[in-house]
């Protein structure tokens, strides 16, 4: 299954209606989509506004790859999970956020190997016709390293 995640807090149309028309074009019956607010509701795909958290963890479980905005907490459970994750950041440009966070944390990640990013939708179909390629990247642990922890407590002791 592909799972598709747009996050809780804004809508983000462009990345629900290209998956879902690439998944019409190509008759794929097994993506659904979390799509928030969006304005205008897929055709094709399943998908549902809001899922609870136990929902959510069992989609992500059961999925073969995550298709998502570029929201750190949907790349950090891919990480974790070591799923493949397929990430088209909003773009504040197009108003789809207040700053081009998301299209840094995409570039910045993508440039460490961590995850597979789509700038736009015609990237992200040319990346979705090749779901087999897409790989699950280095593991991370659920909690910060030993290293970051030690330098974050002295950090806060010399500001004492």
């Amino acid at each position: 299954m592909i799972f598709v995640t747009v996050g809780t807090d804004q809508p983000f149309d462009r990345l629900v209606r290209a998956v879902d028309q690439w998944a019409r074009e190509n008759n794929r019956t097994d993506v659904f989509a979390q799509i928030g607010e969006t304005k205008v509701p897929p055709t094709f795909i399943a998908y549902s506004k809001f899922i609870e958290p136990p929902e959510y963890a069992q989609r992500f479980a059961s999925a073969s790859i995550v298709v998502s905005h570029a929201g750190m907490g949907t790349i950090l459970s891919a990480l974790r999970w070591e799923k493949p994750i397929l990430v088209m950041p909003r773009i504040a440009r197009l108003g789809e956020h207040r700053n081009e966070h998301q299209l840094a944390t995409a570039r910045h990640l993508s440039a460490l190997g961590k995850v597979n990013v789509a700038i736009d939708e015609i990237e992200l179909r040319t990346r979705l016709d090749q779901l087999g390629n897409l790989k699950p990247k280095d593991k991370i642990g659920p909690y910060a390293s030993e290293s970051l922890v030690s330098a974050l407590r002295e950090f806060i002791a010399r500001g004492k």
